[in-house]
């Protein structure tokens, strides 16, 4: 596929059905102003990223997004949870598609929020010339693009994707996630070192991306551990200092536990002037979704006003539970209530230097449980007990936690 370098340089008049603006609820610049007036930091000079009614990067404040948890083709519950996000302060929501049937129901829910929206393409990358005419920003996994069509290039993927969200008047988001690397930059890497193939990863795209003059985009590079989040973005900003950065951990776990892996890394993050925009991950009920836009809200505001600044480089050593944020790709609601008895059970295990990872889908369940010493992750009707890589078996929901309470108990009398 070839492209004018000049192709996407000039914006487009976007033809989508203007949504109503709602005004919100607090002043975004005043408290972006009194931060960055009373601390020396100088934020990166990223570029500015239009997505619908909301601009990220320059000198606009740091927005705060999240992700519907409802099921997508459940339009009345997605409609009502997206509404929930926008009440929260949410300044972009992100929608999963992964069919047809995702994209029709996504079709009859965009016009009736006033948020701007986000798509979320897995695998099947050509989801984008269906799902472009309704969202304001699509994003995409570079380490998905191999799934399908493994004979094209990549770099026509990627010119695919960009053209029809230069059609369509979308942003882009370069996703690049810990459990899913690109399998050709991980080769390039020893084992043990997980952060330099996500940047290798996210640049080779940036790259990409420019060559086809398409510079609407921002690029995120998430992991569940704060300490590499940090790292991978520090390293990534000095790098391209004009890309705007989505910050977030993923599967970051539960309140408090969850809320804090996050804060660790946004105000270290944050107060070196690398952000351009947050998601706040949290395992919580699908009615208290809207807690994540108010966790991300009070951290900015601790950042802004100077309050929390010093943190641990690193979480106290112990039990971590990591738990993934209970998003529309997820096939049993139950895989909510079990996260939370999963803390339950291995409470006793606390001071124990074990890392249990609990998936609620078959996104990033087989990948992102691979480095846990136990994980979970859940299919519709079983639940996948994983001891690293190794699959121990499939149990049904109502008898997995008395195998894990057995794996637990082992990896404690080894230590």
């Amino acid at each position: 596929m070839h492209c004018n370098i000049h192709k996407y340089t000039k914006r487009r008049v976007s033809s989508k059905r203007q949504r109503p603006t709602a005004s919100p609820s607090f002043d975004k610049q005043d408290l972006a102003f009194n931060f960055w007036n009373m601390n020396p930091t100088t934020r990166n000079p990223t570029r500015s990223v239009q997505i619908g009614r909301t601009t990220i990067g320059g000198d606009n404040p740091v927005a705060v997004q999240s992700m519907a948890a409802t099921r997508t083709q459940d339009t009345e519950a997605t409609i009502r949870q997206l509404r929930l996000l926008a009440e929260a302060g949410a300044d972009v929501i992100r929608v999963a598609v992964d069919s047809k049937k995702d994209v029709e129901a996504l079709a009859q829910i965009a016009p009736t929020v006033d948020v701007p929206l986000s798509v979320d393409l897995q695998e099947n990358y050509r989801l984008v010339s269906s799902v472009a005419p309704h969202v304001e920003k699509i994003r995409y996994n570079p380490g998905h693009l191999y799934h399908h069509e493994k004979n094209k290039l990549v770099a026509d993927k990627v010119a695919f994707i960009a053209d029809e969200a230069a059609k369509h008047d979308c942003a882009l988001r370069v996703g690049v996630n810990c459990g899913s690397v690109d399998p050709a930059q991980a080769e390039r890497f020893p084992a043990e070192d997980s952060i330099s193939p996500m940047i290798a990863s996210a640049l080779e795209h940036c790259e990409l991306l420019d060559r086809l003059g398409f510079t609407r985009y921002c690029v995120s590079l998430k992991d569940s551990d704060p300490a590499k989040v940090i790292a991978a973005n520090t390293r990534f900003a000095q790098q391209r200092p004009d890309v705007p950065l989505h910050l977030g951990v993923t599967e970051a776990g539960m309140p408090p536990e969850g809320v804090i892996k996050t804060r660790i890394a946004f105000e270290q993050l944050i107060s070196a002037g690398i952000g351009d925009t947050i998601r706040v991950s949290l395992t919580l009920p699908f009615d208290d979704k809207g807690e994540e836009v108010k966790v991300g809200r009070q951290i900015l505001d601790d950042i802004y006003s100077g309050r929390f600044r010093s943190v641990p480089k690193l979480l106290p050593a112990g039990l971590n539970i990591i738990s993934c944020p209970s998003c529309s790709r997820v096939e049993n609601e139950a895989f909510i209530d079990l996260a939370h008895q999963v803390r339950e059970l291995t409470e006793y295990a606390r001071d124990h230097q074990i890392t249990i990872a609990v998936m609620g889908c078959r996104v990033n369940g087989p990948g992102e449980t691979d480095d846990a010493d136990l994980g979970l992750w859940c299919a519709p009707n079983f639940v996948n007990l994983k001891r690293g890589p190794q699959l121990i078996g499939q149990f049904p929901y109502d008898e997995v936690l008395d195998v894990l309470k057995e794996q637990v108990d082992e990896l404690i009398a080894a230590s």
